[in-house]
């Protein structure tokens, strides 16, 4: 459909950034871009700042964050961040100096607002800008490759004009993403130089990464427009994991599934010059695997031997939920992993027992309504992202208003459009709709992380130390936290693929939760490819290399998991039931 990517038929700038949702293979390409180039004479450093990365067992070897050279491609140095750690370090430099000075409840407050994904990510970008503007490190290399851009809130967090730390020291308006900036006041000149390079088309080019697959997609086109906003705009799109030999019923499927989300990619997308990376049958670890890449399918079954006694289905994860009598369960994990699915389907399996049902989705539940009626004992509604937010926005921003200068409200505004504000917004609603079902089983699609928990249990404890706030913790929220934390009440289903970034985001999210007090019993892996008995050559290996991710999982939830297998078409309507049986 689209010309093969190879690096060496594109115009390539000095910085290659490469962005996407997790598990589309940012950092497959990265790396086989770096060896392709690396193999020709060019002088590479490749950077990652994943906190899923796997680069340590892409090239079989330990990595730091200073760079490694790679023996075996003489003209390639690995430098491999670990941002969590990183993040830490950061986050104990800007509370440290308070401990003992301030309140516990205040200092546990701070400790809150430096755990989120945007802490991770500033803290990352704290690291790497040494590679952008460091004159030693350009001159010695022809390009410098980062698996992992930043995000558009994030560089225009960077952007923002007043001084940090101030704002930091005097806002009080809690549930925030905005913590993550105090002390970083000695770097702005350089974050300055770093951001400026970014949008410089002539030394920076942007490459997103999806799969043939609407939700990456729409993904991909959210990042381009944010990035687009901030002037990145020299931008290209490589479609990974194309599926072209179709010659079983699955692979015709996927096939055809894959060519309607292609002939419907968004509008802004279409613009870009797009490249695709054919479906591999194997997991780019190795030297060998990673060469292959860009160039051929090099099919290897992975003979690893499978640790499950016995396939659990959804069937069991809801026959559970049911005789343990749970009263909320939520559905947890990644965009793109099938949430609202499973939720769908715990929901008709748990009415289908006798329970009477309320679903909650922010996925259109227009299409389960000739599935889930009220006869069934299912009550449905759906909350609006949109206007959630919009609500929660002009409530916190009304109240900043009353106290703050223009200058500050600036920063409001930027911390209104992180994740975290969306997923207070639309967890407010939530807690609203559980307050009003007393007497039904809740089943929500698109959990709360820990980290919006802890935000909105912190910011309440440090709301009454201070005398005013803004974007207050409503009675609904308030008496849900407790009830979360009990399992006797409430189920999380955490639901992931089997594949490397899947699993490794899932786990951190189940961290997550821990550190909240909400324990996890249940996994679901979705969309299994092992679990169908496709006889196409590369679905078959592909297959073979979820092996060693189920396993992990068996591990991780001892044994407490299900596997539901790749389906072709949407599950929606009457398909939600064959996922019962």
């Amino acid at each position: 459909m689209w010309k093969l990517f190879n690096p060496s038929d594109i115009e390539l700038t000095k910085y290659l950034f490469f962005t996407g949702k997790g598990g589309v293979g940012k950092t497959s390409t990265a790396c086989a871009t770096a060896i392709t180039l690396a193999d020709q004479g060019k002088k590479i450093m490749l950077v990652s700042t994943d906190p899923a990365s796997n680069l340590q067992d892409v090239f079989n070897r330990e990595l730091n964050n200073k760079g490694v050279k790679i023996e075996e491609v003489p003209n390639l140095m690995v430098a491999n961040f670990d941002p969590i750690e990183a993040a830490n370090e950061y986050k104990e430099s800007v509370v440290g100096p308070y401990r003992g000075k301030l309140p516990e409840v205040v200092i546990k407050n701070m400790e809150e607002q430096l755990s989120g994904s945007c802490t991770v990510e500033i803290a990352a970008f704290n690291e790497f800008t040494n590679f952008i503007t460091d004159d030693s490190i350009q001159k010695e290399f022809d390009h410098i490759i980062f698996d992992t851009a930043p995000t558009g809130h994030t560089l225009r967090m960077l952007q923002l004009p007043s001084a940090w730390s101030n704002f930091i020291s005097e806002s009080t308006h809690g549930a925030s993403c905005l913590g993550q900036l105090a002390g970083l006041e000695d770097k702005k000149e350089v974050y300055s130089e770093a951001v400026k390079t970014l949008s410089d088309g002539k030394a920076t080019t942007l490459i997103l990464v999806s799969r043939p697959e609407i939700t990456p997609l729409k993904e991909a086109e959210r990042a381009s427009k944010e990035l687009r906003e901030i002037g990145v705009n020299n931008q290209i799109l490589v479609i990974n994991g194309v599926l072209n030999n179709a010659d079983d019923e699955l692979s015709r499927s996927i096939y055809n599934k894959q060519r309607r989300a292609l002939e419907d990619i968004p509008e802004k997308l279409e613009t870009l010059k797009i490249f695709e990376i054919p479906l591999r049958p194997y997991n780019i670890t190795g030297l060998e695997n990673v060469r292959a890449f860009l160039k051929e399918d090099n099919i290897k079954v992975n003979n690893e031997e499978l640790k499950v006694s016995a396939m659990l289905g959804l069937k069991d994860i809801i026959n559970d939920l049911y005789n343990t009598d749970k009263k909320v369960i939520f559905t947890m994990g990644k965009g793109g992993v099938g949430k609202t699915t499973i939720a769908a389907t715990i929901a008709l399996g748990l009415a289908n027992k006798g329970k009477k049902v309320h679903l909650t989705t922010t996925d259109p539940a227009a299409h389960l309504k000739f599935v889930l009626d009220e006869e069934q004992g299912i009550s449905l509604s759906n909350i609006d992202e949109k206007k959630e937010l919009e609500k929660y926005k002009e409530e916190v921003l009304s109240k900043a208003r009353e106290t703050m200068s223009e200058g500050d409200i600036e920063y409001i505004e930027e911390d209104l459009r992180s994740p975290c504000t969306q997923e207070i917004a639309v967890f407010r609603a939530f807690a609203e709709i559980v307050e009003k079902s007393e007497d039904e089983v809740v089943v929500i699609d698109t959990a709360p992380t820990g980290h919006t928990l802890l935000l909105l249990d912190s910011t309440e404890s440090y709301n009454k130390e201070i005398s005013r706030s803004q974007g207050d913790t409503p009675e609904s929220v308030k008496k849900l936290l407790p009830k979360l934390r009990n399992p006797k009440e409430t189920e999380v289903v955490i639901v992931t693929l089997a594949e490397t970034t899947p699993v490794y985001e899932a786990m951190r999210l189940d961290e997550d939760l821990k550190r909240a007090g909400i324990k996890s019993k249940w996994w679901a892996i979705n969309s299994s490819l092992y679990a169908t008995n496709t006889t196409n050559i590369i679905l078959k290996a592909k297959a073979s290399n979820e092996i060693h991710w189920i396993n992990k999982v068996e591990e991780i939830s001892n044994g407490n998991f299900a596997v539901i297998e790749w389906k072709p078409e949407e599950i929606k309507g009457e398909k939600l039931v064959e996922l019962l049986k």
